[in-house]
């Protein structure tokens, strides 16, 4: 199969959603539809790369062989596959392949599996471990979960959003990977807040600081992407504080169901719920400096 017989929908066009949509449209395949719960961004989009914009999300399913979906939380997932709503992304849905990227709880992405399976449909996780320009670039890091031979079926696709592309194995794996994935990088973004924050405290020259965090082990990746915003207070939103709450959230209740303590992802957690009620939650996860440095915030 070409890309151009591929006719995809997405549903969640937000900025990571809206940006899938418009990398396989260059990469030319078929994105015939697009849905938003806010009509005016599907609306945008849809005059953009000249698609259809849903107002039901029954149309999706009907103009579209593989749907995308990128919505914000467990309960808007289980709304969208709902078995008993008026409308639902499952009416209809014989023979269609659902690929679901958002961050979700790993029970949700096996449960959608369940009722896509008892509507002839398959489903597939396709975890995204990246951001906004990745997305647009079609560079993602994605780790999928489900059959294999969903898998299989739809890596065209996958291959065309990503630059590393992973299976990591059954319905609901992929899920907890991407839940430890982002706990352990929020508990990095806080510990380099810190770090930076109790240095600027010091009078510490804050380049210097990063370079010899950047030299030994105090290193990491978030040093490279939010160092610098940390210390120049530019936290234009790629990973906002309060998805860092959520899906710290996620780790910390798959940690609950195994009798497992984690002081360092709850301690993590709290900060990003402080930033929340403080009116920060918006901010992008570097933003938790502001609870950390001198003069700011709380500090202040």
């Amino acid at each position: 199969m070409s890309n151009a017989d591929f006719k995809i929908g997405v549903v969640g066009v937000g900025r990571m959603g809206a940006n899938i949509a418009r990398h396989l449209n260059d990469e030319g395949f078929q994105v015939t539809v697009v849905y938003d719960v806010t009509s005016e961004r599907s609306l945008e989009l849809a005059g953009e790369i000249d698609a259809t914009a849903a107002n039901e999300l029954s149309l999706v399913t009907s103009l579209a062989d593989y749907i995308i979906t990128v919505v914000t939380d467990d309960n808007a997932m289980r709304e969208i596959f709902s078995d008993t709503a008026e409308d639902s992304l499952l009416k209809g849905a014989s023979g269609k392949v659902f690929i679901n990227c958002a961050t979700i709880s790993p029970q949700v992405h096996v449960d959608i599996e369940v009722l896509a399976e008892k509507h002839g449909a398959e489903s597939l996780e396709g975890c995204m471990a990246s951001s906004i320009t990745q997305a647009r670039e079609g560079t993602l890091y994605l780790m999928c979960g489900g059959k294999k031979e969903t898998f299989d079926k739809v890596h065209p696709i996958l291959d065309s959003m990503s630059v590393s592309l992973r299976y990591i194995g059954d319905s609901g794996k992929a899920a907890q990977v991407k839940a430890l994935v982002n706990m352990v990088m929020n508990i990095n973004t806080a510990g380099l807040a810190e770090g930076l924050g109790l240095g600027a405290a010091l009078g510490l020259d804050l380049e210097m600081l990063q370079e010899v965090f950047a030299q030994t082990g105090a290193n990491s990746r978030v040093l490279e992407t939010d160092g610098e915003d940390m210390q120049i207070r530019d936290h234009e939103c790629y990973f906002s504080a309060a998805h860092a709450s959520k899906d710290s959230g996620i780790a910390l209740d798959l940690a609950d169901e195994q009798g497992i303590s984690l002081p360092l992802a709850q301690a993590t957690k709290d900060q990003y719920d402080k930033m929340i009620e403080q009116g920060l939650g918006d901010l992008d996860k570097s933003g938790v400096a502001e609870l950390t440095f001198p003069g700011r915030g709380k500090n202040s």
